[in-house]
C-alpha cells in the first residue's frame, strides 16, 4: 500500500472512531475515552514523535511543537473531540500538502525520464548492454530506433531522427548524420545509429542536467529565508503569549475560571501554526521551477528565480547569442565571370582548409569537389591561400593579399569579411561571409523591452562596426566592441556599480570566455544547447534551446511566481492575525481555529500550485 493510501486510511479510522465516540454514549464512559485517545494515537503520534525528537535535536520551533502542545493540553480540560479534530484536519492539510508537491514534482520529474538506462557498446564485434557510467571515451555505442541516447558522441554510421523535445522543449525532431555531435537524453526515433563516445557518463550532457534539476531548490530564495526566520522569532512569541493567556486573566479576575483561559490559550496555539506559510512558498517556487523546466529553462535554484524578476539590465554576448556562431556567405560579387563559377574556384582552393571561412565557402557551393583538380596548394599565413585549380593559378584571400600580390582591386567596405579572388593575376571579384543573426532576435529583444528591461547592452570581441550594425539592427541600447575577456568581465563590474537600488543585472553568454561574466553578474544566463561546459556550470539559468526569446519567458514566470508567493504571505498572515485576536477575546473556539488554520493552508496551496502552469 502507498504512503498516501496509509494515510488516507488512517484519517477514515480515526474519524469512524471519533464519531462513534460523539454519537453513542457507551455505559461505561471509560470506552468513550478509549475511543477518543486511540483515535488520536492513530492520528497524531507521528506529529507527536516529530515534535519530541525536534525538542531532542533543540529544533522545536515549528508546527509540530505547536500541534502537540495545543491537543495535549485540549485533552488535559477534557476537551478530547477537539483534540482529535484538529490532529484529523491537520493530517488532512498535510495530504493537501503532498499531493501538490507531488503533482509540482512531476512537471519537473518528465526531464528525468532522460535519465538513460542502459548502453549498446560494441566490445570485441560484440554488442553489450552495460551500464552508461561504464563506457569508456572513444568506444562506439549503438542506439537502435526508439532507444534513448545514453552518452554524448560523434555518430560515425548511419543517419537518423531525434527526439530532443526532453533536452530543448522543441516538439520538431532533428535530422543527424554521419559527423554529427549527438547529445544524450535525446531519443533515436527512425534508423540505427553508431557513435564514437566523446564525453564519459560523469560529463555527459544528461548527467548535468540532471545534477542540476535535482539541486534545483537547494538554493533558498530570500522569500523561503523570510518563513525561516520568521518561525524562528514567531514560535516563540505565540507560545508565550498563550501561556500569558492562559495566565495574566486568573491573576487580575479572581472569579474567573482557569480551564476558560487555559481553552482559550489552546485555541491561539492552534490558530498560531502558520502550515499554510510553511507548505505555500516553497511550493510556489517548486512550481515556477518545473514550469520553467517544461519549456527547457533550467533554473539552479529559487533564489535564481526571485533574483530574475528583478532584473532591469540584460548584458548579452553577440556570437552564439544574438548571433549563430556560424560564418554564411551573404554576398558574391562577380567581374567577368559568373558568381557560380567565382564560388567553385574558391571552394576549391579551400578544400583543404578547416578555417571556419574555408568551411562556409564549401558549405555555400554544396556540389562534390573533385581533388584530382586541385594542385599546389599553399596556405599564406595571415593572408589566404594560393592554389592552382582547373590548371588556373589563383589567390583567395584579404586585401594585403591582392596588394602584395600587385593586383589591381576594389577595396569593399561591407560588414563582415571580405574574401577577395584573383584569376590568373587578375581581380576577379570578391565574396562577403558573416555571422548570421538568429531568426527569433530581434523579436526578444522588442519582447525584453516590453516586460520592462530598461537597457540592453551588448558586449563583443567582433571588430566595432559588425558589432554596430548587429546592434542597429536589433535594436540595442549599448555596444562595447573588440574586448577581451578580461575586458567583457571588466566592463560587466562598471555596469554592476551603477545598477540602481535592489535592481539586478543580468548577462547572457554561451563561450568558455564568457564564463568570468556569468559567474559575476547577478544572474547569469547560459545558452545550453551550443554552451561551453563552463559557462554552463557557471550560469544560474540555462536555456536549452538557445532561443533567446526563452529569457523574457523566464522573467514572466518568475514575476509570476513572485506574485503567488506574495499574496500567500499576505493572506495568510492577514487572515492568522484576525482569528488570532477573535480567539483570544473568546470569539472563536477551537473548532474555528481548526477550520481557519486548514482552510488557509488549502487556498494558499491551491493558490501555489498555479505557479507549475
Amino acid at each position: 500500500m502507498s504512503k498516501t493510501k496509509k494515510e488516507i486510511l488512517k484519517i477514515i479510522i480515526s474519524f469512524v472512531m471519533l464519531i462513534l465516540a460523539i454519537i453513542i454514549k457507551f455505559p461505561n464512559e471509560y470506552i468513550n475515552l478509549a475511543l477518543y485517545i486511540l483515535s488520536y494515537i492513530i492520528i497524531g503520534k507521528n506529529v507527536v514523535i516529530k515534535a519530541i525528537k525536534n525538542i531532542l535535536n533543540k529544533q522545536w520551533l515549528d508546527e509540530n511543537f505547536l500541534m502537540t502542545i495545543a491537543t495535549i493540553g485540549a485533552i488535559a480540560i477534557r476537551e478530547y473531540p477537539e483534540a482529535v479534530a484538529v490532529m484529523i484536519f491537520y493530517q488532512i492539510g498535510e495530504l493537501f500538502q503532498n499531493y501538490a508537491v507531488k503533482k509540482s514534482r512531476n512537471s519537473i520529474q518528465s526531464l528525468m525520464n532522460i535519465r538513460p538506462d542502459y548502453a549498446n557498446v560494441i566490445r570485441n564485434e560484440k554488442v553489450e548492454k552495460i551500464d552508461p557510467s561504464e563506457v569508456k571515451l572513444d568506444e562506439i555505442i549503438e542506439i537502435k530506433a526508439g532507444e534513448k541516447v545514453a552518452l554524448d558522441g560523434i555518430i560515425i554510421d548511419g543517419n537518423s531522427t531525434l527526439d530532443t523535445s526532453s533536452l530543448t522543449g522543441e516538439s520538431i525532431p532533428k535530422r543527424v548524420q554521419i559527423g554529427d555531435e549527438i547529445l544524450s537524453g535525446c531519443v533515436n526515433i527512425t534508423g540505427l545509429l553508431k557513435v564514437r563516445v566523446t564525453k564519459v557518463y560523469e560529463e555527459s550532457t544528461v548527467s548535468k542536467i540532471l545534477d542540476l534539476i535535482e539541486n534545483a531548490t537547494s538554493k533558498k530564495a530570500k522569500s523561503e529565508n523570510f518563513i525561516t526566520r520568521f518561525a524562528r522569532y514567531y514560535t516563540p512569541i505565540v507560545v508565550l503569549l498563550a501561556i500569558l493567556l492562559a495566565v495574566i486573566p486568573t491573576i487580575i479576575y479572581k472569579d474567573t475560571s482557569f480551564s476558560i483561559w487555559l481553552e482559550r490559550a489552546l485555541t491561539f496555539l492552534v490558530i498560531s501554526c502558520p502550515c499554510a506559510l510553511v507548505i505555500s512558498v516553497p511550493l510556489s517556487f517548486f512550481g515556477g521551477i518545473g514550469g520553467a523546466a517544461k519549456q527547457g529553462i533550467l533554473v539552479k535554484g529559487s533564489n535564481y528565480l526571485e533574483d530574475i524578476s528583478k532584473v532591469n539590465t540584460i548584458v548579452v554576448d553577440k556570437t552564439g547569442t544574438l548571433t549563430k556562431g556560424t560564418f554564411k556567405v551573404q554576398k558574391i560579387y562577380a567581374k567577368d565571370i559568373s558568381k557560380e563559377e567565382l564560388l567553385k574556384l574558391t571552394a576549391y582552393c579551400e578544400y583543404n582548409s578547416n578555417h571556419p571561412i574555408a568551411i562556409s565557402l564549401k558549405n555555400e557551393y554544396k556540389e562534390k569537389v573533385d581533388v584530382s583538380k586541385i594542385e599546389q596548394v599553399e596556405e599564406l599565413t595571415g593572408l589566404g591561400i594560393k592554389a592552382k585549380v582547373f590548371g588556373k593559378q589563383i589567390l583567395v584571400g584579404n586585401a594585403t593579399l591582392m596588394r602584395e600580390n600587385n593586383i589591381s582591386f576594389d577595396e569593399i567596405q561591407e560588414i563582415g569579411t571580405i574574401i577577395y579572388v584573383a584569376i590568373e593575376g587578375e581581380y576577379s571579384g570578391y565574396i562577403v561571409i558573416s555571422d548570421e543573426i538568429k531568426e527569433e532576435a530581434k523579436q526578444a529583444i522588442d519582447t525584453m523591452k516590453k516586460i520592462g528591461i530598461d537597457k540592453i547592452i551588448m558586449l563583443t570581441g567582433d571588430k566595432n562596426e559588425i558589432a554596430q550594425a548587429v546592434a542597429k539592427k536589433l535594436g540595442i541600447d549599448e555596444v562595447y566592441s573588440e574586448l577581451l575577456p578580461t575586458d567583457k568581465y571588466q566592463r560587466l563590474e562598471d555596469i554592476m556599480k551603477n545598477k540602481l537600488g535592489n535592481k539586478k543585472v543580468a548577462f547572457v553568454g554561451d563561450g568558455i570566455n564568457d564564463a568570468p561574466s556569468l559567474a559575476r553578474s547577478d544572474v547569469g544566463i547560459a545558452m545550453g544547447g551550443i554552451g561551453s561546459d563552463a559557462a554552463i556550470e557557471s550560469s544560474d539559468i540555462v536555456i536549452m534551446t538557445d532561443d533567446i526569446s526563452k529569457i523574457s519567458n523566464a522573467i514572466n514566470i518568475s514575476k509570476k511566481t513572485i506574485k503567488i508567493v506574495k499574496q500567500n504571505i499576505i493572506f495568510a498572515i492577514g487572515i492568522k492575525i484576525l482569528v488570532l485576536v477573535l480567539g483570544a477575546i473568546g470569539i472563536s473556539n477551537i473548532w474555528e481555529a481548526v477550520f481557519a488554520d486548514v482552510g488557509v493552508s488549502v487556498i494558499a496551496i491551491l493558490n501555489a500550485m498555479r505557479a507549475m502552469r
